[in-house]
């Protein structure tokens, strides 16, 4: 991640200063079961000091890694979980006022848990994570009641409820 200070030309030719965000792209994985529920996960996020509700989801920080494959390990990483099948969402700037951060959903399904030999030691905000199974009705109700306010997980929820 960078974070710059661009000066800006407004339209009556005073400037400004601008503090710009450059994290790395990320992935969210829209995980869902053959009874058609969403899989969220929660786990503890600092900058809010709570714990979240929220769909898995990572950076794209392995050189080389295409979006999906990047979904595809994440899923694994936070849920012991693979898809068989996989379809792009949608593509996000969640906080265009300060950040170029882009983030792309995916839907994942024909689920299946990874072998034992392939599971990951969960660290850190990750260790203590817990997982549930939401419907899309009730996700959506989440969202709307401010129990989700993850904005990749809204998007999320409220696109796989759209389909």
């Amino acid at each position: 991640m960078t974070l710059t200070v661009d000066t800006i030309e407004a339209p009556d030719g005073d400037t400004h200063p601008r503090v710009v965000v450059r994290p790395r792209r990320a992935v969210g994985v829209a995980a869902v079961d053959e009874e058609g529920r969403i899989l969220l996960v929660e786990q503890y996020r600092h900058p809010m000091g709570r714990r979240m509700l929220e769909i898995p989801a990572g950076l794209m920080d392995i050189e080389g890694e295409e979006p999906q494959q990047t979904a595809a390990r994440e899923l694994a990483e936070e849920t012991d979980l693979v898809a068989r099948d996989w379809r792009e969402l949608v593509q996000i700037a969640p906080t265009v006022g300060y950040s170029t951060e882009t983030i792309t959903i995916f839907q994942a399904s024909g689920l299946e848990p990874v072998a034992d030999t392939d599971r990951t030691e969960r660290e850190a905000e990750e260790a203590d994570m817990a997982h549930w199974w939401v419907s899309p009705d009730d996700a959506v109700a989440a969202c709307l009641d401010g129990r989700i306010t993850d904005a990749k997980s809204v998007v999320a929820i409220l696109a796989v409820a759209r389909t």
